[in-house]
């Protein structure tokens, strides 16, 4: 058998090619041998590197072995072409056998007209569940929720609890918690695993339970629940209705989901390119990349209109054209940095009200500091370069100041647009860089005008 990674821990060319030659060749013995001791993870990888077609036929040929888990690892195109790809009874089993949560992931991108087509193939039960799910708002804690958990009235004892746990057919394939509720199912409180097994069998739930448990409900935002895990170091959270009752729990495998999906979100915003995957068709991706291309386009125009104004000292000193850019550049990715930390900053909370004039003044403290260091290495440059030490000390002072503006602009604007609700992951790139480039070559080719006197 080949194998499946290689030195660099890529799918190695040996195992594709052999996958390959099966689903080509209907081979489903060959493709089940290949494919049957792997990580859905994994499962995952070997689907996105196939081709469009290929996909759909290797799970045909899986059968009941293909993990439909392994479609969440997916990115939302490419699973979505796989699902419209299969016929709709083939989907409602393989996610009968999943986790809710995992069940909502996979079915929540699809069209409202499909979804409703597998739903209608699963029993009646599992469907309810479902469908409860994806009622809520896309980005709530109860869309991502898992509706299996196990609870538990509070006069029951640790025995019978155990008891009822080892007998019941049907428990979550991994929980870490037993909840306890009253008779209209209004959340108590929680028992973890480790104390349910460590206290003796006569005990009553209600003597053990932890009433002070962290508690979500079902309509906050999944970011804000993403960070409660990671802030508190939780496992599971209980997911309570307006009423108080519960309804399911979050684990800690969702909320890393979330995290990755907020963090890749932000990273792909601050390049400009939206939701975009690299499955994506052509005509996606260059529609999704137009509109910010088209603001760098007029900021461009914006700094070049600058530059005009000095149109005449430009052409008396050729020098000046030759170390404009350098200024300009320079400052653009200074900025570029301190927004990229403000953005994050924001992002994860750690940057607020009490300690904002704090981190603003230690931007410019830095920006300051690495003015001075490149102004004193440019100056040298341009002196040996042209050999004009007052052109030296203009070059020198244009890259303190631009510098230092760029070290404000990369803070001051991610809060401002934060400050009007809008995600500054989103916009702070176009406005960071107008601003370095404006003040860049305003000050640069002002200090000339002034310092050469030219008129």
């Amino acid at each position: 058998m080949p194998p499946l990674r290689d030195k660099n821990d890529n799918l190695s060319s040996e195992f594709m090619d052999a996958l390959v030659a099966a689903i080509e060749g209907g081979d489903a013995a060959a493709a089940r041998s290949l494919t049957e001791d792997l990580h859905e993870a994994d499962v995952g990888a070997i689907l996105e590197q196939l081709d469009p077609g290929q996909r759909p036929a290797l799970i045909q040929l899986l059968g009941d072995s293909f993990d439909f888990t392994a479609l969440t690892e997916l990115d939302e195109a490419t699973r979505v072409e796989i699902l419209e790809d299969l016929p709709p009874e083939t989907v409602a089993e393989g996610i009968s056998d999943l986790d809710s949560d995992d069940a909502v992931y996979i079915l929540e991108d699809l069209d409202k007209e499909d979804r409703d087509e597998i739903l209608a193939q699963i029993p009646s039960v599992e469907r309810l569940a479902l469908k409860r799910s994806l009622d809520f708002p896309e980005d709530s804690a109860g869309r991502r929720m898992q509706t299996e958990f196990i609870a538990v009235a509070p006069f029951w004892t640790v025995g019978q609890t155990i008891d009822y746990m080892r007998d019941a057919e049907e428990l979550p394939e991994t929980f870490h918690e037993v909840f306890v509720v009253d008779p209209a199912f209004r959340l108590l409180g929680r028992v973890p695993l480790d104390r349910l097994l460590r206290t003796r069998r006569p005990v009553k739930m209600s003597e053990i339970v932890d009433e002070d448990a962290t508690v979500i409900h079902a309509t906050d935002d999944l970011s804000s629940v993403a960070r409660l895990f990671q802030r508190y170091n939780l496992i599971s959270v209980a997911v309570v209705d307006e009423a108080e009752r519960l309804v399911g729990i979050m684990t800690i495998d969702d909320a890393v989901d979330v995290i990755e999906e907020e963090a890749d979100e932000d990273i792909k915003r601050l390049g400009g390119v939206g939701d975009e995957e690299v499955s994506d068709r052509v005509w996606s991706i260059a529609r999704s990349r137009l509109p910010w291309l088209c603001i760098n386009l007029g900021t461009a125009i914006l700094a070049s209109s600058v530059i005009g104004l000095f149109e005449h000292e430009l052409q008396k000193m050729v020098a000046l054209a030759v170390l404009m850019p350098i200024v300009a550049s320079q400052g653009g990715n200074a900025g570029t940095q301190t927004m990229t930390v403000a953005v994050r900053a924001l992002a994860t909370r750690e940057l607020g009200p009490h300690n904002m004039s704090r981190v603003v003044g230690r931007e410019l403290i830095v920006g300051l500091l690495n003015g001075v260091f490149f102004a004193t290495i440019v100056a040298a440059v341009a002196v040996f370069r042209f050999g004009i030490i007052d052109l030296g000390v203009v070059i020198a002072a244009a890259m303190v100041v631009n510098l230092v503006a760029a070290a404000l602009g990369g803070i001051l604007i991610p809060l401002a647009i934060n400050k009007l609700k809008f995600d500054p992951a989103i916009a702070s790139g176009a406005f960071v860089t107008t601003v370095t480039d404006l003040v860049g070559f305003f000050s640069f080719l002002g200090f000339a005008a002034l310092w050469f006197g030219f008129s």
